[in-house]
């Protein structure tokens, strides 16, 4: 466990400073593409679709970052009238079913990248439309991990209230 800590430490700074970047990025492009379309009669033309995939990454790596903090859309009915080691089951379901639909979605994103990969279409520049698209599995894939082991911790801390009571 005390690997991955490290591992998601590591990985918690790369897209902190990797969504600054896209931002940062997808302002800039956005901003010129208007100051040269209003002053210059002209443009960038593959700024459009690249403001695009940033927002796409902006998204699903922001998604990650959701993740990791506990931060995703939950249902919390069920924990207002439990309390302790209820609450606790209740989270650990929610988790481990946030982890499967995760990988399920994990699987599907890589199936479109190899589908996507396989119709040979273009993103922008020439660049393989698959390539900037690998941010869905990934993130996926990496938010599979933190609902498994958010299901893990849980699953933990339970253990303890139960060795608590004893």
């Amino acid at each position: 466990m005390n690997l991955w800590y490290k591992l998601d430490t590591a990985i918690s700074r790369v897209e902190t400073v990797l969504v600054t970047i896209l931002l940062a990025l997808m302002i800039l492009m956005a901003f010129s593409q208007i100051v040269l379309r209003n002053f210059f009669s002209s443009g960038i033309d593959w700024s459009d679709a690249l403001v695009r995939y940033l927002v796409v990454w902006v998204t699903f790596v922001g998604a990650a970052i959701a993740a990791k903090e506990g931060k995703h859309i939950t249902f919390d009915l069920l924990s207002r009238w439990l309390t302790g080691t209820g609450t606790l089951a209740i989270e650990a379901l929610s988790n481990f079913f946030s982890a499967v639909i995760c990988s399920l979605l994990t699987v599907a994103a890589a199936k479109f990248i190899w589908f996507e990969a396989q119709m040979g279409s273009t993103a922008f520049l020439n660049l393989p439309a698959w390539v900037p698209e690998l941010i869905m599995p990934i993130a996926f894939g990496l938010m599979t991990l933190r609902f498994l082991m958010g299901t893990i911790e849980c699953g933990i801390r339970i253990a303890e209230c139960g060795k608590e009571k004893e």
